[in-house]
């Protein structure tokens, strides 16, 4: 089976040191959408959290080699499905950031941990969990 994928959009940002995860991030940047989507982004307001879905696009081919990686941060290897290494069997990645203005086709964010160039795939809504009753 053979899966594609086009990109919806791409990171831009001029941050040049890049937080390792999303969850600690302050920096800045934007999503430029391909405007033949920007109808799509009808409803998304400063203030809220959205997923970005990206391409690990500058990662090395993945290989057994990388099943087991030391993360920077941490003291011991770990597996990669217990990581956010951008070098994984799919390269694909995500990030939780918060919207601070949105301009046509170009959202802007904080929170970012994805450098400058990347393509984005998807983007969703943070929805939180309600509770049944």
């Amino acid at each position: 089976m053979k899966i594609e994928f086009e990109p919806i959009g791409f990171v831009k940002t001029e941050e040049t040191n890049i937080p390792r995860h999303w969850s600690v991030s302050d920096a800045e940047g934007k999503i430029i959408i391909d405007e033949k989507y920007t109808e799509g982004l009808k409803d998304i307001r400063q203030g809220q959290q959205i997923i970005v879905i990206f391409h690990f696009h500058k990662s090395p081919l993945f290989n057994s080699d990388y099943l087991v990686q030391k993360p920077p941060h941490k003291e011991r290897e770990t597996g990669v499905f217990s990581t956010c290494s951008p070098v994984r069997p799919n390269p694909v990645g995500f990030s939780i950031v918060e919207v601070t203005g949105i301009i046509g086709n170009t959202i802007s964010v904080k929170g970012i941990d994805i450098i400058d160039g990347t393509p984005v795939l998807d983007i969703k809504p943070v929805v939180e969990k309600v509770e049944k009753d």
